[in-house]
């Protein structure tokens, strides 16, 4: 889990927004929406970060369409030190 935090952190351009987003869904639960305005990010950009996160297993959803609210997995939280050591890193 840490090299795929690392990738999907530090890897690309997208890594300082997705640093964001997880740290956002931290606080509380939210919906790509609310992570839109809450982060003052286009909504398709936050979706496309979600689903990057998802497809690396470090989000995960519940709920349907519009509802839909994403929080860190298990193997995320269970690795947080090192989604806070990327943050501390990165220009966030």
């Amino acid at each position: 889990m840490e090299a795929v935090l690392w990738y999907v952190l530090t890897g690309t351009r997208g890594g300082p927004n997705r640093v964001r987003i997880l740290r956002a869904i931290d606080e509380r639960p939210r919906n790509a929406n609310q992570l839109a305005e809450r982060l003052d990010l286009d909504y398709t950009t936050v979706r496309h970060h979600l689903g990057v996160l998802r497809d690396h297993d470090v989000v995960e959803r519940t709920g349907d369409g519009y509802g839909t609210v994403y929080y860190p997995t298990e193997g995320t939280r269970n690795h947080w030190e090192v989604v806070e050591e990327i943050a501390d890193a990165s220009p966030v």
